[in-house]
């Protein structure tokens, strides 16, 4: 059941669609809950009801608390927003860890186990989720699907004599306020609830913290006599690198727990918890090189020479295919908007980490 942390989807970067494949109707979205921030859920390949209360589906399929479900039923756009930010978090995180030994593999066991831990991968999902929720319902407000909220008004702007406030905003108010209210608090008492709590804000934090204001001139010939103003979100990606370089940074904390499972009670001042925007985790990572309950290891794993082969393949070194690729060459664009290309092909050599 989500009793605390929630979900999230798939970002559409031009970079990254030519790295992943996304799911087909039929296909498992990914979503988070309190025992598992990137879960798989499973849905129907047939179409919703496009009458009635057709989203009270989609909010039972995400199997939230009694609380949430609420919260999902009570605005047809928040199962929407739900699942955008399930599958936008999902591709993010494999995408910054795409070149890594941990590749974000969320299938089956290797997710749930690895949520089990204290691991600085734990802390990125946590952080990543709740970014991404955050992130999808601004834009959902400033984008009109939602029926609870709209634009941000700002009206903490400076200058309100001379700035008319226009354009549509990103609504991070009503988002955070949202998104806080609908993962809850949790116990303060257990340092492992704490950690995920606090890097669940983590998340949340960076989002505020990339708010941009956007502005333009009004006025005689371009005089800027008036401003009109708004207030934009980072892009997603750009959030997604941020969180990226914290978990590089991770700090981490005691725990009164042997087994590091995060179920001791908290007894001394060292288990602290930081007040800063640093991820923080509570036991050290496996290496994730071999085949183990973690990740399938890296056996057959794509890499770079002289980049990363030998971080990926631990050492074990890599073999190398020669294949014959054709793609789109010398590309011109004919009239307005009709690009040709000619069909070029060529031999390359692909790198994979032994077994």
């Amino acid at each position: 059941m989500l009793d605390g942390h929630l979900l999230l989807g798939w970002l559409s970067f031009t970079v990254i669609v030519h790295l992943f494949t996304l799911p087909g109707p039929a296909a498992a979205y990914f979503g988070l809950t309190g025992n598992e921030p990137l879960s798989i859920l499973p849905l129907s390949s047939q179409p919703e009801e496009r009458v009635g209360k057709a989203h009270y589906k989609l909010c039972d399929r995400l199997k939230l608390e009694k609380k949430q479900r609420r919260m999902c039923r009570r605005d047809p756009g928040v199962a929407e927003t739900l699942m955008e930010a399930i599958s936008m978090s999902a591709l993010e995180c494999q995408y910054q860890f795409r070149f890594e030994r941990w590749n974000c593999t969320l299938e089956g066991r290797y997710r749930a186990n690895i949520l089990k831990r204290g691991f600085k991968e734990t802390s990125f999902l946590y952080a990543i989720s709740s970014a991404g929720l955050t992130h999808a319902m601004a834009k959902a407000c400033s984008a009109g699907r939602m029926e609870r909220c709209t634009c941000d008004e700002a009206p903490d702007l400076e200058n309100r004599e001379a700035w008319q406030w226009g354009g549509c905003g990103d609504n991070l108010k009503y988002s955070n306020k949202f998104v806080k209210d609908f993962l809850g608090k949790k116990s303060n008492k257990d340092l492992r609830a704490r950690v995920d709590m606090h890097n669940t804000n983590v998340g949340m934090k960076v989002i505020k913290a990339g708010v941009e204001t956007t502005c333009k001139c009004h006025g005689v010939s371009g005089s800027c006599t008036v401003q009109t103003c708004w207030r934009q979100l980072s892009p997603f990606h750009t959030i997604g690198n941020q969180l990226k370089l914290l978990y590089e940074t991770s700090l981490k904390v005691g725990s009164s727990s042997n087994d590091a499972t995060g179920e001791g009670d908290i007894g001394q001042s060292r288990d602290q918890i930081p007040r800063t925007v640093d991820l923080i985790h509570i036991e050290d990572s496996p290496n994730f090189c071999r085949s183990s309950k973690y990740s399938p290891g890296t056996s057959a794993r794509k890499c770079y020479k002289d980049k990363n082969c030998d971080a990926i393949c631990c050492g074990r070194g890599h073999n190398t295919q020669s294949r014959v690729v054709t793609r789109p060459c010398q590309c011109q664009v004919r009239w307005c908007c009709y690009v040709e290309c000619k069909q070029c092909t060529q031999r390359e050599e692909v790198y994979t980490c032994k077994g």
